[in-house]
């Protein structure tokens, strides 16, 4: 009998194994978080982008944040569920930043909105240019099967849509993350156990379809502008990030199911393990992808308006006698040279820091607000129509009952005149 066979018959696969996991595990951390941290820090120093390098590390710190919670998880069970909670929060934040950083790309939320139109009349207009009568109406084109197979169509109706898409899975994320935590003090949150009476199952599928919805909005998003986003290699990137988030989610759910049935041992230590030191040898590799996608080099030497993010400094000047000839006479003139540079701020490392923080975290409160708002409008006038219908009931409940005691007062008025 083999090492393997007597493991999983013995039941004593993750002590024996747990030890030489931690080590490999470790190993592939500690190359993760230097080539990252290196990463962030060369961005941090040639910061001369704001608007899309405060992105860009925000994705890049996503490779630490992973690591370290998951070799921490690994090293002790009992913080798997915290370590959990917060790598999905940064995750949803991670996707969101993605987001930001191609809108930044394309020169803001201005140039996307005018992009989008742009495109959308060229769709709508196509069908006239080449003589066909079956073209409908704007209002016809906004329409979710068009979402699905024509986005070009929808023009800024578009970006509202995917942005909503992005951030509606930042909010339920940190939700249910938080939710999670709760049912789990409760003892009734049974992570791995697809069971009914537990809140894991009802709590991924949520997840599940709210991570696929904003996915899809981050592809079509792509299929709309990628030839505007050529410039910066988009598909390479798109590759990467999705590949931490979409493989990692579907990797624990995947070992969730062999273990549920029987392909593996069904322990809850072993497969929160399981998937801590695949993310941990994954976050190596996702390093050394980010180091070639998302380099700092074209940020080094990046052009910025002074009157935008710097200020204009002289630095050094110098002054020389020459002779000019005029004529059959040398005249002296005196030549001025002055050295000038742009300052841009965030090229220290503490303004840089505080540009990501303050202005990014700005940013995001903004865009949940508003995602909030709009997912509280529909419901607002729902309840206001029905409110409205209420109302005309009774009122015309009312104007009913005063018709009948009209009439009958004026049937009663007619007796009366006929007794007397």
């Amino acid at each position: 009998m083999d090492y393997s066979a007597y493991l999983f018959m013995n039941g004593d696969i993750y002590k024996d194994l747990h030890l030489p996991a931690l080590i490999l595990a470790g190993c592939f951390v500690s190359v993760a978080l230097v080539l990252s941290l290196l990463l962030t820090f060369q961005h941090l120093r040639s910061y001369t982008n704001p608007p899309e390098q405060k992105w860009i590390v925000a994705v890049i710190f996503m490779v630490p944040v992973y690591a370290t919670e998951s070799i921490l998880s690994l090293w002790n069970a009992k913080l798997s569920l915290a370590c959990d909670i917060l790598r999905n929060c940064y995750e949803a934040f991670a996707l969101y930043a993605f987001g930001s950083y191609l809108i930044a790309c394309l020169g803001g939320e201005l140039e996307v909105l005018n992009l989008l139109e742009d495109e959308a009349d060229k769709q709508i207009n196509e069908p006239l240019l080449e003589g066909r009568k079956d073209n409908p109406s704007p209002s016809e084109q906004k329409t979710f099967r068009n979402f699905i197979l024509r986005p070009c169509v929808l023009g800024k109706d578009l970006f509202a849509i995917i942005k909503f898409g992005l951030v509606q899975y930042m909010i339920l994320k940190t939700l249910c993350a938080l939710l999670a935590f709760v049912l789990e003090l409760c003892g009734v949150y049974g992570d791995g156990e697809f069971k009914w009476y537990y809140g894991y199952p009802y709590i991924t599928i949520i997840l599940n379809f709210s991570q696929m919805w904003a996915l899809y909005c981050l592809v079509q998003f792509y299929n709309v502008t990628h030839r505007k986003l050529e410039p910066i290699k988009p598909l390479a990137k798109f590759i990467s990030f999705k590949a931490i988030v979409f493989a990692t989610w579907w990797q624990g759910v995947g070992i969730v199911l062999l273990c549920t049935f029987r392909v593996l041992p069904k322990e809850g230590k072993f497969q929160t393990g399981l998937q801590d030191f695949m993310i941990c040898i994954e976050m190596a590799i996702a390093a050394i992808a980010h180091i070639f996608v998302f380099s700092a080099k074209p940020y080094r030497h990046y052009f910025v308006a002074a009157s935008h993010y710097g200020e204009v400094t002289t630095h050094q000047e110098t002054k020389a006698m020459v002779n000019i000839e005029e004529g059959d006479k040398d005249k002296p003139a005196l030549l001025e040279k002055k050295e000038t540079e742009v300052k841009a701020p965030g090229t220290n490392i503490k303004e840089s820091v505080q540009d990501i923080v303050v202005e990014g975290g700005q940013k995001v409160v903004k865009d949940v607000v508003l995602t909030i708002n709009q997912a509280i409008e529909p419901v607002h006038e729902g309840m206001t129509k029905i409110q409205e219908t209420f109302h005309q009931i009774s009122v015309s409940d009312e104007t009913k009952d005063e018709t009948e005691v009209k009439v009958e007062e004026h049937e009663q008025n007619i007796t009366t005149e006929h007794e007397v």
